[in-house]
Order: structure tokens, then sequence, then C-alpha cells
């Protein structure tokens, strides 16, 4: 790394957006140059900033962090990114690297592993959390490659699957549609669409199957 590091934070949650400020803010090296709760607003913003790295949670109401990052890295191929979630399962790893994410970490990692991982981001390699990269690794392995296994989940948008968790949770069509910043009519359609691939056509076979995905804690 050759001077200060500029870094714009992607994250939905007021305080855990504050909480990585102060964290950063504390490295020398490194420039919080703006930040967004959103991935429209994120878009926008460094299009016009050109930051060095983007903190990029996956979860947000309308635009979602892989949407998202999708068109940042479009826009601004040269930008890195690191996905800080919760998600840990196969699917989001695999599209979250499809789409062009330069690290992925667990938000229970340690400020000294995001430190690490930020480093080693701006610095030009790639940063895996310990857990994902020996899925990522178990993945190739089993498969060849590291990813697209054949399945009716593979067939799911990443909306779909978003619709998916937010069903199994019991949430209304009324509530998705508000979270997701989706009219209703898209929302059933996506609905529609989703139980239709994978055959399923209730809620508590959707509950099922989500929880067997790792999309809900049981």
């Amino acid at each position: 790394m050759n001077g200060k590091q500029s870094i714009f934070i992607v994250e939905d949650h007021t305080l855990l957006r504050a909480g990585l400020r102060a964290l950063l803010s504390q490295d020398p090296d490194l420039e919080i140059v703006g930040e967004a709760d959103n991935g429209r607003d994120a878009i926008r913003a460094i299009a016009a900033l050109a930051p060095h790295l983007v903190l990029m949670d996956i979860s947000m109401p309308g635009m979602n962090g892989i949407e998202a990052m999708r068109d940042i890295k479009r826009r601004n191929p040269e930008t890195r990114v690191l996905v800080l979630t919760i998600h840990k399962t196969d699917e989001y790893i695999h599209e979250s690297l499809r789409a062009g994410a330069d690290g992925y970490l667990l938000k229970d990692a340690t400020h000294d592993e995001l430190r690490v991982a930020i480093r080693s981001i701006l610095n030009g390699k790639t940063y895996l959390s310990p857990d994902i990269s020996g899925k990522v690794i178990h993945g190739y392995l089993r498969t060849g490659k590291a990813d697209d296994v054949s399945s009716s989940w593979d067939t799911l948008t990443h909306r779909e699957r978003e619709v998916l968790k937010l069903v199994a949770e019991g949430h209304p069509n009324r509530y998705i549609s508000d979270y997701l910043c989706l009219s209703i009519k898209t929302v059933e359609k996506h609905r529609s669409n989703l139980m239709k691939k994978l055959d399923l056509h209730n809620a508590s076979t959707l509950t099922s199957y989500a929880i067997g995905k790792g999309l809900l804690a049981t």
C-alpha cells in the first residue's frame, strides 16, 4: 500500500456502520470517504468517489450487496470489494465471488482479522475467512470446480432467494414489499417463481427448505 487508502462502507445497520467507521479511523493509513445503507446509494457515491476499497454487506433493503457489487465492479473495476456478512452458505459465497468480490469475511471476525483482510486486499490479494476458504476448497475438490453444482436452488435468482428467506421467516408480502422496495405484484411474482422452481407449494415446506439451505437459524 502506498499513501492513505480510501474506504467506503456499505452497511444498513447504523450501529455496525458507526463501529466500523470508528475502528478503521484509528488506522492512519486508512480514510473513510463515505458510507451508504443500501446498494443504490452506494453505486452512485462510489462512482463519484472511486474509493480503493468497499466494505460491502449482502442483505440490505432495496438493492442487495451482490447486485450492487456487480454494478460497482462494472463501473469501477479498480475498486476492491470486501464482503462483510453473516452469511456462510455456499450459495452466498459463490454468488459473491462471481459478482467480483475480492474477499469474503464473516461478521464474527475479530478486529485483527478485519485489518488483515483489508490490508491483504489492498495489496492485490484475495482474502477469505478460514471457514469460508475451507468451503470453497471442499466444493472444488467435490465438483472439480469452485461452483456450479446443478440443482433447483441454482436456478433461483438472488432476489428469489431473498424472498424465500423472508417468506420462511414468516413475513407477509406487504412486509417483504416494503423491506425490498418492490411492488406487491413483483413480490408475488418472485414468490410464485421460486415455488415453481423448487416444486414447493406452501410456507411450511418453504421454511423447511430454507432451514436445510442454512438460510434460517434452527
